[in-house]
């Protein structure tokens, strides 16, 4: 295999472990721009894997199994919302209880119905997503360069992953271009202004966690369905988390959150296919290297925001908790957040409610420098002092 041929490989696997971060991250910026942190991807996706994996197999149709996954999320996305919206509850502890209850029921309820550990039944082929060969892919295949990319990367994927793509422009447009999108992004920014107006905020706002619940149906039902052939236990895998990075990453912007949640999967691509590969001059890398390397691309980003929220910070204080929310987004659902501690991990999400210091080259904190108050709701724009 020469060199192209892995550069092939590994840009198709890419794309195929790219999918679900799209989507993932899609949904929490819809979420996230009407003022509702959504911390609770990881349950949406994982309840609706096992919510179109069993409706799948006992319908034999992809497309029924796709319409209970998406079900399943936008109802714990209304849970989500009543917990946040009508009872102001926190917005965090929402979303991990959710998180926690998902990766406890799947297991029990697989058990109890399918008696294989937590696992669903392998699905047959008629029950799944099947690859979409485009005209022309097999004529394609023999042209140098551009054949293998047309054949083997942008040819022979399953109907989501084009539409996670297609996702991205929509997203934009709902988002710039509608009434809904202006007035979503009005809630999350001054969401008195908007109540003034006389538009129910409230409703606003449960339509943009529904947004967030269909999308994140999606991505569950692309995992066990078009990229599986079976739901397993946590086969979600933290992916909710570094999808919620990656909308950190992008500055909650759709385009820019499709090339963070590439640049993800390619890390993911390349962990893997260099898994016992051997390194000139340096022999086998631990796969834990490229793992690492996703790591310090969450890590750079996490700094630079806590930075900006509050500047009288030092960098090796941001560094420390960078690294503490770093390490909750890859650690599993069992494991975070409880062993680490949450009051670092607070004040990264929120903006403290006081004026900002009496230093005139100290710009107070907007939205699009740090978009959370402490309750978790869009900080309101302030003019320095």
């Amino acid at each position: 295999m020469d060199y192209y041929d892995i550069f092939i490989s590994v840009l198709s696997s890419t794309i195929r472990l790219s999918i679900p971060l799209i989507f993932t991250a899609l949904a929490g910026l819809f979420s996230e721009r009407a003022g509702i942190f959504d911390i609770g991807l990881e349950g949406k996706m994982l309840g609706s894997a096992f919510a179109a994996a069993c409706v799948a197999y006992l319908t034999d149709s992809a497309w029924l199994g796709l319409g209970a996954g998406i079900l399943c999320s936008v109802a714990l996305s209304l849970v989500h919302g009543f917990a946040s919206i009508t009872n102001r509850g926190n917005q965090i502890v929402s979303g991990v209880a959710i998180n926690f209850f998902i990766a406890g029921i799947t297991i029990v309820l697989g058990q109890a119905w399918f008696g294989r550990g937590g696992r669903t039944p392998q699905l047959s082929p008629e029950s799944r997503f099947a690859p979409i060969i485009l005209p022309g892919a097999d004529t394609a295949r023999e042209i140098p360069i551009i054949g293998p990319i047309y054949a083997n990367v942008i040819s022979g994927n399953n109907v989501l992953t084009y539409l996670a793509f297609l996702a991205v422009p929509f997203s934009w447009w709902v988002l710039y271009r509608t009434r809904f999108g202006l007035r979503l992004r009005a809630v999350g920014e001054n969401p008195g202004a908007v109540d003034t107006a006389g538009i129910s905020v409230a409703w606003l706002r449960y339509r943009a966690v529904m947004c967030a619940g269909i999308l994140c149906g999606f991505a569950g039902t692309y995992l066990a369905i078009a990229q599986s052939a079976a739901f397993i236990k946590d086969m979600s895998a933290g992916k909710g988390y570094i999808a919620l990075a990656a909308l950190v990453f992008a500055k909650w912007k759709p385009v820019p959150v499709m090339f963070a949640c590439l640049l993800f999967g390619f890390l993911d691509a390349l962990a893997n296919f260099m898994q016992g590969k051997q390194v000139p001059l340096i022999g086998e890398v631990p796969v834990q290297v490229f793992r690492g390397a996703a790591l310090c691309s969450d890590l750079c980003p996490a700094c630079r925001l806590h930075r900006r929220c509050d500047p009288a910070k030092s960098w090796w204080r941001a560094l420390y908790e960078g690294a503490l929310i770093c390490l909750t987004i890859c650690s599993k659902p069992p494991a975070a957040p409880w062993p680490l501690p949450m009051r670092p991990i607070r004040n990264f999400l929120s903006v403290r409610r006081s004026a900002p210091r009496t230093a005139r080259s100290i710009p107070a904190p907007t939205s699009k420098t740090c978009p959370f108050r402490k309750d978790g709701a869009p900080s309101r724009r302030r003019s320095a002092p």
